[in-house]
C-alpha cells in the first residue's frame, strides 16, 4: 500500500496548477449512451455524437472533460478500449479540452452488476436508471479479480503516462457509494466501503508505479447532512483519499454557503483544489452563484451533465435523498444537464455565465497558495 510520502510535494502540485488556466470542466456521457459501458462498447461507441457534443462544450467555454472508463471494456476488448480512449481525447483536444480519465466507480445506481454487451433502455422516469459500477460492487467485495484490476490500472496509466491530453488521473469515483436509484442492490455484502478503501489505496500504489506525468487524485465525497456539525471529511475513505492525492478534489451537491465551508476545510492542505462533481438545481447548486465563487476562490470545477439524453439525469434523485440535501424534489426544473439534444441551452443565462467566466476571453484565475 502506498502512503502520503509517495505523493507529489506541495511545491510540485502548485507548479502544476500555476502552469494552466483555471479549470472549468464538465462530466461527460454522450446523449446516446445510457451508461459508460454503452459509451465505450465498440457496437455503440458514437464518435460523431461525441465530437458534436464536445464541440458544444468547447464553444461554451469548458476547457476540461471528466469521463469514466469501464474495467470490463479493458478485460474483454483491451486494444479497442485504448484506441477509443485515444480517439476520445483527440476529439476533446480538438475542442480545447483536456481529459480526466476516471478508472473505477462504485456508483451502480441501476442496481445491476456490469455486463460487457448491449445495455437495456432507461427505466422511464428514473434518473441514472442503468448506471453500472466499475469494476462492479460485487467484484470489489469479492476480490476475485485483483490481479486483473492491478493490470488494468497499470496498463491504462502506462500507455498514457506522458500524454499531454491527460489533465489528471481520477482513480476512483465515490468509493463505497451504495446508493441505488432503480433495480436491486444485488448480493454484495454491507462491507463495500472497507473493500473499496483497500482497492482505492492499491490504486494509488499501482498508478504511482508507472510514474505518470499528470497528478493522481480521488475525491472526498461523503459530506454530512445540513443538520450535522461534524467535520465533513471524517470517513476512512475520505481521509485516505485526501492524504494520498497529489491534488485535492471533492464533490459538492450543496448550496453556495456549504460549498464555501468545504473549501475552507480543504484549504489547510495547501494544494490545488478542484470540485469534480457539482451542479444540481433542485439542491440550490446552481451555475448562477457557484461558478463565480469557484472562479473567485481559484477552485477548479466540473459540473455534472452536458446534454439531455439516455442517462435521464435531468430528472431528480429519489425524493428522500433530495430532501435530505435540503432540496425540493419538484420536477419543474432540470436536475442536472445543460443542453437540449439539438445543442440549445436549457437556460440561456447559464450558458452566458459560463462563457463570461470561463470562455476564451475570460481572465485567468488560480487559487493562491502559500510559497
Amino acid at each position: 500500500m502506498t502512503g502520503p510520502s509517495d505523493r507529489w510535494s506541495e511545491t510540485r502540485a502548485k507548479a502544476w496548477w500555476a502552469a494552466r488556466r483555471w479549470v472549468c470542466g464538465v462530466n461527460f456521457l454522450p446523449s446516446t449512451a445510457v451508461n459508460f459501458i454503452e459509451m465505450w462498447h465498440p457496437d455503440t461507441f458514437d464518435p460523431a455524437t461525441i465530437d458534436r457534443e464536445l464541440g458544444w462544450a468547447g464553444d461554451i467555454g469548458f476547457n476540461a472533460v471528466r469521463v469514466n472508463l469501464p474495467f470490463h471494456g479493458w478485460l474483454h476488448d483491451r486494444d479497442g478500449l485504448l484506441d477509443r480512449l485515444d480517439r476520445f481525447m483527440g476529439l476533446a483536444a480538438g475542442h480545447g479540452m483536456e481529459t480526466v480519465p476516471c478508472l473505477f466507480d462504485d456508483c451502480g445506481f441501476g442496481g445491476a452488476e456490469p455486463v460487457w454487451g448491449p445495455q437495456p433502455d432507461p427505466v422511464p422516469g428514473v434518473t441514472n436508471s442503468r448506471a453500472v459500477a466499475s469494476p462492479g460492487r460485487a467484484l470489489v467485495v469479492s476480490g476475485d479479480r485483483d490481479a486483473e484490476l492491478k493490470a488494468y490500472v497499470g496498463d491504462l496509466v502506462r500507455v498514457f503516462r506522458a500524454d499531454p491530453r491527460v489533465l489528471f488521473w481520477d482513480l476512483y469515483n465515490e468509493p463505497g457509494n451504495r446508493m441505488v436509484f432503480a433495480g436491486d442492490e444485488g448480493s454484495f455484502d454491507s462491507a463495500l466501503g472497507d473493500h473499496a478503501l483497500a482497492l482505492m489505496e492499491n490504486c494509488f500504489a499501482w498508478a504511482r508505479a508507472e510514474d505518470p506525468v499528470a497528478p493522481l487524485t480521488v475525491a472526498a465525497w461523503t459530506t454530512p447532512l445540513p443538520n450535522e456539525d461534524a467535520h465533513p471529511y471524517q470517513t476512512a475513505i475520505d481521509r485516505s483519499a485526501l492524504l494520498q492525492s497529489d491534488i485535492i478534489t471533492f464533490h459538492a451537491y450543496w448550496n453556495r454557503r456549504r460549498v464555501g465551508q468545504f473549501i475552507d476545510y480543504l484549504e489547510v492542505l495547501d494544494r490545488p483544489i478542484l470540485c469534480t462533481e457539482w451542479m444540481a438545481r433542485a439542491l440550490d447548486s446552481r451555475i448562477a452563484d457557484q461558478l463565480g465563487m469557484f472562479h473567485q476562490r481559484g477552485v477548479g470545477c466540473f459540473q455534472w451533465g452536458l446534454v439531455k439524453g439516455r442517462t435521464q439525469t435531468w430528472l431528480p434523485w429519489p425524493a428522500d435523498l433530495v430532501r435530505a440535501h435540503g432540496g425540493d424534489p419538484d420536477r419543474a426544473d432540470w436536475f442536472h444537464d445543460l443542453l437540449h439534444p439539438d445543442g440549445s441551452p436549457y437556460d440561456p443565462d447559464e450558458v452566458a455565465t459560463i462563457r463570461a467566466i470561463a470562455g476564451p476571453a475570460a481572465p485567468r484565475k488560480r487559487r493562491r497558495t502559500g510559497a
